[in-house]
């Protein structure tokens, strides 16, 4: 069976390998230790609405009860053809992972000043995946180095690509 020709510019949402929500402010706002994957327990007009590519992940944090993962503050609005079926829009997710896994994150969390913050939302065959990151909250000092080396980085590949075209500002 011959492969499909994707048109130039076409959406990929809902496609495997495509990110539905990503938490960019997370970067930013805490210094990554480590990344896992799981997967969500999410009811039908949830998939729908992810498929759809509506989904934030602004408020959204992960907590650990009695060994359970559960995903707090995901926003999913409402599937925009759902009827009384429809799902609550911020309601806690459990996340699935195995035993172990859950259990090294327990340690990690309890053993540190740790959280755990989801960065991005997507799907992997079908399913929707979140990448958790166990992270540390950064300073505000932090926070300015970090943005100055950003800048400092910038700055010197622009000039570097400056003197590679022969002009000199």
């Amino acid at each position: 069976m011959a492969k499909k020709n994707k048109k130039k510019g076409a959406s990929t949402l809902g496609r495997d390998g495509s990110v539905v929500a990503s938490n960019r402010k997370a970067r930013h706002e805490y210094t990554i230790l480590g990344t896992h994957e799981a997967g969500i327990a999410l009811v039908g007009t949830e998939i729908k609405s992810m498929r759809e590519g509506q989904a934030s992940l602004v408020d959204a944090f992960a907590t650990i009860d009695d060994g359970e993962l559960w995903l707090r503050g995901l926003h999913i609005p409402e599937y925009s053809h759902g009827s009384w079926t429809n799902h609550a829009p911020k309601r806690a997710r459990k996340l699935l992972m195995h035993r172990r896994e859950i259990d090294s994150l327990v340690g990690k969390v309890r053993d540190g000043n740790a959280t755990l913050v989801p960065l991005s939302l997507y799907f992997v065959n079908g399913r929707v995946k979140v990448e958790l990151a166990v992270a540390r909250g950064k300073q505000a000092h932090d926070k300015r180095h970090d943005l100055a080396k950003r800048t400092a980085e910038r700055e010197a590949v622009r000039e570097l690509g400056r003197k590679i075209k022969g002009m000199h500002a």
